[in-house]
């Protein structure tokens, strides 16, 4: 089994910073592609950011030049810097890996989701 922990959410007003982490823990696995989704109240759960393990990244449109993501592929984690947030960011993020090996297997992964609010 492999677990995705989130941290680095919270209340922030506009135009603020936070910074989230998203570690992968378990034996035996090896991740690819990585990334981060959000679901505000109300709304469908919508790509925010992915990262391959080489580091090519792709952002939602409603991010970009906002929010950076990397990973540290040696400790198995992603992060996602959020600068000058709005208040339409406010949503529940969760971290996803979606194709990760174990074996001769391939599974999704997320995780149990952080709260970002962010107040005008």
């Amino acid at each position: 089994q492999v677990q995705l922990v989130e941290s680095g959410g919270g209340l922030v007003q506009a135009g603020g910073s936070l910074r989230l982490s998203c570690a992968a823990s378990g034996s035996a696995f090896r991740i690819n592609l990585m990334g981060w989704y959000r679901q505000a109240p109300g709304k469908q759960r919508e790509l925010v950011a992915t990262i391959t393990t080489g580091g090519s990244t792709r952002y939602a449109d409603s991010v970009k030049g906002r929010f950076t993501i990397s990973r540290d592929n040696a400790k198995n984690t992603v992060y996602l810097q959020m600068n000058s947030l709005k208040p339409e960011d406010t949503a529940v993020y969760y971290c996803n890996a979606p194709d990760v090996s174990r074996g001769s297997y391939y599974y999704n992964y997320w995780g149990q989701g952080t709260q970002v609010t962010v107040s005008s």
